[in-house]
Formats: structure tokens, C-alpha cells, sequence
């Protein structure tokens, strides 16, 4: 009964799969199952026998005939409480326009749970909050803007401030990928520096899509990050960090961080003192996130780094100090 069970359990969810997807080859479905892939055509062909339209690509795998869908499967309520989690997300950390599209498929998802997992929703939604930028005040709502770009593979124009050059220049862009670090970036091919860039969306001034369909390039955001590091190199950083020296706040963001500054690990010492290891590109990239924990950082390696943060520092004096003494 049980085996019976689980089976049906697989059959289900892979016909919701098949409607999701473009094409799934019988080894990424066995995968997914943790299945043998004649376990996989055998439940394929159970779905024929009830009359489901699968349709076989030769040496590709499956897919359904176009149109074909059933009615809404309900969600559980863990699924449906994940969803809203990612609306807050969606709220919280991107733009108007997209936070505005996921509130509307919530609606629709609402409207299709049970009226108890419905109202256990509400209840769990104000104990739960994202509190990111959200929209930048003077910036447009790039971040679906990008999203139906790429979708579409249009060109972009933009207006962009760059803080090296402290000037606005326009670039005609063709956007391959977004990622979220403290900012959203998007990653595309320059036409006016001909080589691809990385883009702040806070920095985007104004945006629009052009009617010009770009031809897809065969580089990926994945493969973008393959060639920064390579291009870069990586350099090897000590530093000591003493964790009582800094407020708990401090310390706790440092945590949170590090894994953007290229962290690889770190020891706990005798001391209470805490040695990190990091592999970076970029020594003043580093050195701005390691200047407000001056006292309770010391540079171990290497000696470049030091003097970046000295830079920083002196910088920061004559900015800041020498003009109140005069």
C-alpha cells in the first residue's frame, strides 16, 4: 500500500513538473525521484495509458502537448507559506513594479488555498518582514524593466552614473543577468565599452528598452564569474580580528558580509582573537569594508593591504577632521 502510495505521490508531481517545464530528459527526471530511468518510463507510460498527451523528443526526453493543462492543484500550506515568504521578499528588496506582479499571483494563490490555510496566512503574514532598500528614491523601476529585457533580449539604453568617473554616460547595453549583493547588479555587454560590465541598478538614472533584439551571446552570469576571477586573480589575505573590541552589532555584521569579500575560512585563537583567511581581487574593495573595524583589525598579509587601508584612513582624516581645525 505504502509502495502504492508514493507512487502515485510521483506521479502526480511529476505531471506537475511536465506542465512547468519546456522538456525534461528521463535522466534529470530520475534524478529528481531518486529513481532508475525505467522507473521513470514506466510511470510515463502510465500517464499515456490515462490519457495524459505526453509527447517523446528522440534522445531528448519528454514534454506535453501544447495547450494541454489541468485544472489548479491545491497547494499545501508549507508551499503556500514559502510563497509568501518570497513575496515579502519581492517587496522588500526589489522594485515597485515587480513587488506590485507578486502581490497579484499571491491573490490568485489566496484564492485557491482553503478557506483555514487561507486564514493561517493572514495570521503569519505581519510576523514576517524583509527589511531591504526597496525602491531608491529618485531611481526608476529598472529590476523588471531588465527582467523583460532579457526575457525578450532587447537592448537596453541607460543612463548611468559611474562613482570612478563621477559622470553620467549613456550605454546601450544588452543584459544577460541579475544578481542581489548589498545592491541589485545586472551583468550585459557594453556596446560602448565593447566587453561586458557590471552595472549598479541604484546608479541607473533612466532606462528603456529598445526594439532591437540582440543575438544571444553564448556567455551566461555563471560563466561571467568564471572569467572576473580569472581576469582578477585572487590574492591571499590574513587578517586578526578581536571580536571584543568591536560592538556586537560591528562584529555581527562582519559576519554576515564576509562571504561577498571572498572569505574562505577562519580560526578561533587562544587569545579569543579570531585569524580570517580571504582570497580577493581587489585590495580596495577589501580595505572599505575593513576601515570601520580600525583597533580591532590587524593586517597579517599582505603588506599591501596595510597600505590601502592607511590611504583610506588619511583620506578620510583630511576630509573629515583637518577642515574643522581650521
Amino acid at each position: 500500500m505504502e509502495h502504492e502510495t508514493n507512487r502515485l505521490s510521483r506521479l502526480v508531481t511529476l505531471l506537475t513538473i511536465l506542465q512547468s517545464k519546456r522538456l525534461l530528459s528521463g535522466t534529470e527526471l530520475a534524478r529528481r525521484f531518486s529513481v532508475s530511468t525505467r522507473t521513470i518510463y514506466r510511470d510515463i507510460r502510465t500517464l499515456e495509458q490515462a490519457g495524459v498527451p505526453v509527447v517523446t523528443v528522440e534522445g531528448k526526453g519528454y514534454t506535453l502537448v501544447e495547450g494541454y493543462r489541468l485544472p489548479p492543484i491545491l497547494f499545501t500550506r508549507e508551499e503556500a507559506m514559502a510563497l509568501l515568504t518570497a513575496e515579502k521578499l519581492a517587496t522588500g528588496l526589489t522594485d515597485t513594479s515587480t513587488a506590485q506582479f507578486t502581490s497579484s499571483a499571491m491573490d490568485k494563490l489566496r484564492a485557491a488555498l482553503r478557506r483555514t490555510d487561507r486564514d493561517q496566512l493572514e495570521i503569519l503574514s505581519p510576523h514576517i518582514q524583509v527589511l531591504g532598500h526597496g525602491d531608491q528614491p529618485n531611481h526608476p523601476n529598472v529590476y523588471q524593466q531588465l527582467v523583460t529585457a532579457m526575457t525578450l533580449q532587447r537592448v537596453v539604453q541607460i543612463s548611468y552614473w559611474a562613482a570612478n568617473a563621477n559622470e553620467v554616460t549613456i550605454r546601450d547595453v544588452e543584459p544577460i543577468g541579475l544578481y542581489l549583493s548589498q545592491q541589485w547588479h545586472v551583468i550585459g555587454f557594453c556596446r560602448l565599452r565593447q566587453a561586458f560590465r557590471n552595472f549598479r541598478l541604484d546608479r541607473i538614472t533612466q532606462l528603456s528598452i529598445s526594439g532591437e533584439v540582440f543575438t544571444a551571446r553564448s556567455e551566461t552570469l555563471q560563466q561571467y564569474w568564471v572569467d572576473e576571477a580569472a581576469r582578477r586573480g585572487k590574492e591571499k589575505v590574513v587578517v586578526r580580528l578581536q571580536p571584543a573590541s568591536v560592538w556586537t552589532e560591528q562584529a555581527q555584521r562582519l559576519h554576515d558580509t564576509k562571504h561577498q569579500y571572498g572569505w574562505a575560512y577562519e580560526k578561533a585563537l587562544p587569545t579569543g582573537e579570531l585569524e580570517m583567511t580571504f582570497f580577493i581581487g581587489s585590495f580596495p574593495y577589501l580595505a572599505a569594508w575593513l576601515l570601520p573595524y580600525a583597533g580591532a583589525i590587524t593586517i597579517l598579509e599582505p603588506p599591501e593591504l596595510q597600505q590601502q587601508l592607511s590611504n583610506l584612513a588619511q583620506r578620510a582624516y583630511t576630509f573629515f577632521v583637518l577642515p574643522n581645525r581650521v
